[in-house]
């Protein structure tokens, strides 16, 4: 089995709750509004970092960071996005196990058609009364759970 530990929208904030709940991970996914270079960078002395860029991501940092990407871990195809309302593919249709997106901030994880969506919520700054958060996904064998924690 291997964890992904899964964030987004930090906007420039790493919180150091963020970084002890995601210590341990395989890998991070960021989901976008990174905010920062310093943020990747921080997450990247945990693990290895996955990151697309956000609608809030702009700037000569952020060219090398895809809007879309696609990953095989322990047999299942992750699809991941920042606004998955921005979503221009049928998951299901294209093999993928799991869709992970951010941009609302709401941390949700809900199943449709066989496809596990996953939004970690938002690690960085507080919006309304929404909690901080981050998610997990735990993968064996094609198959993922994920998770929501929150952090404060």
């Amino acid at each position: 089995m291997r964890t992904a530990g899964l964030i987004s929208d930090t906007h420039g904030l790493l919180r150091p709750q963020a970084l002890r709940a995601l210590a341990g991970v395989d890998l991070i996914i960021h989901a976008g509004d990174i905010g920062t270079p310093e943020v990747l960078e921080g997450l990247r002395a945990l693990a290895p970092v996955h990151a697309v860029r956000g609608n809030n991501d702009h700037g000569a940092w952020t060219r090398g960071i895809p809007e879309t990407e696609a990953l095989e871990l322990e047999g299942a195809s992750l699809y991941v996005l920042h606004d998955v309302k921005a979503l221009d593919l049928d998951p299901a249709a294209g093999g993928f196990t799991v869709v992970v997106a951010g941009h609302s901030h709401r941390p949700a994880v809900d199943t449709r058609d066989g496809v596990l969506y996953i939004n970690p919520g938002s690690a960085g700054p507080r919006r309304f009364n929404l909690p901080v958060t981050v998610g997990f996904l735990e993968i064996a064998s094609g198959t993922a759970r994920g998770r929501i924690q929150r952090i404060l």
